[in-house]
């Protein structure tokens, strides 16, 4: 834990992620990423000059119209003395059955960030933690560039005039191989996801892709980020 710590903090303190005082939600899906977020955040807490609170939320999408169970999760939480709240919704109801959305995973990851920029403004939260990782910043530009022919990425750090709320990315720094390696040797509670589009998703395809191209170039997801940081694309 010490070491995915270290590159949390790398990050938070690249990007001024955290300060005095702040009170973090964290967004918890239950998958590997997020619990490690979460468990990093938690370890961090202990030693970062900076004091800051921790809050764990849960936004359930309630696939197949039933209820997830975070029994885990919660138990996780109480080991590490942090709060957890969770929301049960009808995300799978509104999404799947309701809109039948051509674009599911953009429609759901929309109106789920907009429940959890919700919860952390009730839980007087000022900034909201999102577990994504260095793989998902390679597999975004990469998104961006085929299917919309933009250079764009989403930002280590987000600022929401709207709600007045920071979005931070603490594990931005991180690969997710070694974030899959700490849960597994750490025995982390993952919830298993029953969404329907679970492994068929437009990020799939990119991450096929990108594997693919890394037999030829093994080091192409550091030049990527490497460049996106030269070249300072959306606040990289």
């Amino acid at each position: 834990m010490q070491k995915l710590s270290s590159i949390m903090r790398a990050a938070v303190d690249r990007y001024n992620m955290i300060e005095e005082g702040d009170r973090i939600a964290v967004g918890v899906s239950g998958g590997k990423d997020s619990i490690a977020l979460l468990a990093g955040l938690a370890h961090l807490r202990r030693y970062y000059p900076k004091k800051f609170d921790l809050v764990a939320l849960i936004a359930d999408p309630s696939f197949q119209n039933t209820p997830t169970d975070f029994s885990k999760v919660e138990d996780f939480c109480r080991e590490l003395d942090v709060p957890c709240i969770i929301k049960r919704t009808e995300l799978y109801r509104v999404v799947f059955e309701i809109k039948k959305s051509d674009s599911p995973c953009s429609l759901c990851a929309k109106m789920r960030r907009g429940i959890l920029h919700d919860m952390a403004k009730e839980a007087g939260c000022n900034k909201l933690a999102l577990g994504h990782h260095s793989d998902d910043a390679v597999e975004t530009f990469m998104m961006n560039l085929l299917c919309a022919g933009n250079i764009a990425c989403f930002r280590p750090v987000t600022y929401l005039s709207n709600k007045d709320l920071w979005m931070i990315r603490p594990l931005i720094l991180a690969d997710e191989s070694k974030i899959a390696a700490l849960v597994e040797n750490k025995a982390l509670p993952v919830v298993k996801s029953t969404c329907p589009m679970d492994k068929n998703t437009q990020r799939e395809k990119s991450k096929e892709l990108i594997r693919s191209l890394s037999k030829d170039y093994p080091d192409i997801k550091a030049k990527i980020l490497g460049a996106m940081e030269r070249s300072k694309i959306s606040g990289w």
